[in-house]
């Protein structure tokens, strides 16, 4: 059944720091794919030792931890955005500054996600909600 696992996977999303996570994971492989950038396109080589290769692993580590494993979100979450800019130095500007901003904004998500907020109610439901109130208090009598 494919409606329910469609279920499935937005009660699994709902539960985590989703958006957040995968941002931050994928401004970590957005990095390692242009690692593998040719020498032309490459501005910034940087020390292309491990550092180059181990930080946007680590935010793709990082990335899928959030995922899976959200009880640990604030300190991946401190953890990435720390590595994310410091890739701007080790891995090619940081991805040409797209995986760079991919992972500081998934971290700064995952950092303010609320685990038991109450969904945010539409402005357009709010007021329906008070004229249908309203509608059926009884007019004050003078």
């Amino acid at each position: 059944m494919p409606g329910r696992s469609r279920g499935d996977f937005r009660r699994w999303r709902a539960g985590r720091p989703f958006w957040g996570g995968l941002l931050l994971a994928l401004g970590g492989v957005e990095i390692l794919l242009t690692l593998k950038a040719s020498l032309d396109v490459i501005l910034h080589v940087g020390m292309q030792g491990l550092a180059g290769y181990l930080l946007p692993a680590v935010m793709l580590l990082c990335g899928l931890l959030i995922l899976f494993n959200p009880a640990q979100r604030l300190f991946y979450s401190v953890i990435g955005v720390l590595v994310s800019l410091s890739s701007w130095l080790t891995s090619n500007l940081g991805g040409f500054f797209v995986g760079l901003l991919l992972g500081v904004a998934g971290s700064c998500l995952t950092f303010g996600w609320l685990p038991d907020q109450e969904p945010r109610v539409s402005r357009r439901q709010r007021r329906k909600e008070a004229r249908s109130a309203k509608a059926t208090s009884p007019a004050p009598q003078a």
